[in-house]
């Protein structure tokens, strides 16, 4: 995105948009995006990669496919993070015990060396992001959003 996002540009009619919950929760998703790709873009950290780190270092071994359903993204797309990672000697492959066709994933050193910063980096981020919002109100806002159904 070459332009910042403007979740109301004056003289533009949002119609029913503006009534929507779903709406509000993508014009924040795309401002929060954004902030975030601009504190740890330089780390070439985005917020997939940063869930994939958490998960990888949370649960060592854990497969590819796994990671895939963990995050609700395609293999595909899955792939695309942990080669990137990969290529940031963030992460390493290894066969998966007992399955000759999966690979198991863990941080390398290198890995395991920069996420103090890279956690660090987010949660000043996330802080940033709200610091208009009290405990109390961070809390329910986390509560709220787990109540959304599909």
């Amino acid at each position: 995105m070459s332009e910042r996002f403007e979740p109301q540009r004056p003289g533009v009619d949002y119609g029913v948009l503006d009534e929507l919950a779903g709406y509000a929760l993508r014009r924040a998703q795309i401002r929060m995006t954004e902030a975030f790709d601009a504190r740890l873009g330089a780390e070439g950290i985005t917020t997939q990669r940063f869930s994939a780190l958490v998960l990888i270092d949370a649960n060592p071994g854990l497969k590819q496919t796994e990671l895939a359903a963990i995050m609700g993204i395609a293999r595909s797309g899955a792939l695309a993070i942990v080669d990137a990672l990969a290529a940031q000697d963030l992460i390493e492959r290894r066969p998966a015990p007992g399955d000759g066709r999966a690979q198991a994933l863990h941080l390398t050193d290198h890995g395991r060396s920069r996420m103090p910063q890279i956690v660090k980096l987010v949660r000043a981020h996330d802080r940033d992001l709200t610091e208009g919002f009290s405990a109390d109100e961070l809390a329910t806002l986390r509560a709220l959003l787990e109540r959304i159904r599909t």
